[in-house]
């Protein structure tokens, strides 16, 4: 079945192609002087001290739960909605994810449940922006400073996004961005992480590089055990055509969101994105809901009937305790955290990226309410 609309694509233009054959012509295809340009930018960009980039947002994620200093048996607080990394990269270090429930509105990790999970084994809160819209990092500040815990601000879907004035990202001890093909900016697979933390950034540069701290002639000392989670040049290149085109192709994404939001406020069998007064966002998906009215498997049906038109369209998120993996190593079931669970039996991500034409937005909607 052809899709006609995709759900996501990424905007790679000739400015992006040239700069990667230039780097390709270079003949320096790692560690080179595009890697640490591209670092420097997105510091600039979110306005940090620091940015280390990594191959995966996953990688920069893992990195940053590693540079806290965690032991296994630690405990640490999350969110059960968000893409699984969130979670996996604590097991990663043997750290045991503790999770908590959502807002009904953003998504986004409970502020108050955080506070009543806190207990002698907690050492650290991760929070994570959900779809690109940032958690209430003042609220999560205050208990970490209260607990003395450290705060890890997953942010790989907030590119751009401002929380009470302040970027996405640089709003915990360290922040973390993903950089897939359907993010804010793509480097095609790579991500980052963000601090003022001088000794931190140092930490994680060293472990994304086989536990180097040197690129001279000590290179091949390794000072402690590290990851191959290096960024190429190829990519770092791609990323700062990227970053260059960030504030233009967001104003692109937040007309898109804008078409949907317009088009969709009378229809009562959905609920549009949530999007708080202190918040600016720096759209990443859109996702709606279906009303409360819906179970799973009309929600099930709408997407399938949507893909069977064409119209490219995926259930965000899977809540992260009901995946098999979780499930078996930890016992949940259904029931443990109803918010998370009652909003992911009835989500829709729609087709959204910034090339998208008010026309195709047309067509999704006309097809989504013909589907409803």
């Amino acid at each position: 079945m052809t899709t006609r609309i995709p759900l996501s694509r990424p905007d790679i233009g000739d400015a992006e192609q040239a700069a990667v054959r230039e780097a390709l012509a270079s003949g320096r295809l790692s560690l080179g002087e595009r890697i640490e340009a591209f670092e420097a930018a997105l510091a600039r960009t979110v306005g940090a001290r620091h940015a280390v980039a990594t191959s995966s947002g996953t990688g920069a994620l893992h990195l940053a739960v590693r540079s806290m200093g965690l032991a296994p048996g630690d405990e640490v607080i999350t969110t059960p909605f968000s893409f699984i990394a969130s979670a996996n990269c604590l097991l990663f270090e043997g750290v045991e994810p503790v999770f908590v429930d959502v807002e009904e509105d953003t998504l986004n990790i409970d502020p108050e449940l955080v506070r009543e999970a806190v207990g002698k084994r907690t050492r650290a809160i991760l929070g994570v922006d959900v779809f690109g819209h940032p958690a209430d990092w003042d609220a999560l500040r205050a208990i970490a400073d209260e607990f003395d815990l450290r705060l890890i601000e997953d942010s790989a879907e907030a590119l751009g996004s401002r929380y009470r004035g302040r970027r996405a990202g640089n709003l915990g001890d360290v922040g973390v961005f993903g950089f897939y093909p359907n993010k804010q900016i793509t480097t095609g697979e790579g991500g980052a992480l963000v601090t003022d933390d001088d000794a931190l950034a140092l930490l994680c540069g060293s472990l994304r590089n086989h536990g180097r701290e040197s690129d001279g002639d000590e290179w091949i000392e390794h000072k402690r055990l590290g990851y191959n989670y290096r960024l190429s040049e190829l990519a770092s290149a791609l990323g700062l055509v990227q970053l260059e085109r960030l504030e233009a192709m967001a104003e692109r994404r937040a007309r898109v969101a804008a078409w949907y939001n317009s088009r969709l406020a009378d229809v009562d069998e959905l609920q549009r994105p949530a999007l708080r007064d202190d918040v600016d966002l720096g759209w990443f998906v859109y996702v709606v809901r279906l009303s409360d009215r819906y179970a799973r498997q009309d929600r099930d049906r709408v997407i399938a009937e949507l893909r069977r038109r064409g119209i490219g369209c995926r259930n965000y998120f899977p809540p992260i305790h009901l995946q098999p993996v979780y499930r078996e190593r930890y016992g949940y079931g259904p029931g443990d955290f109803p918010v998370c669970e009652a909003t992911a039996e009835r989500t829709i991500a729609l087709p959204f990226f910034s090339g998208m034409s008010e026309a195709q937005v047309d067509e999704v909607v006309e097809q989504l309410r013909d589907t409803l």
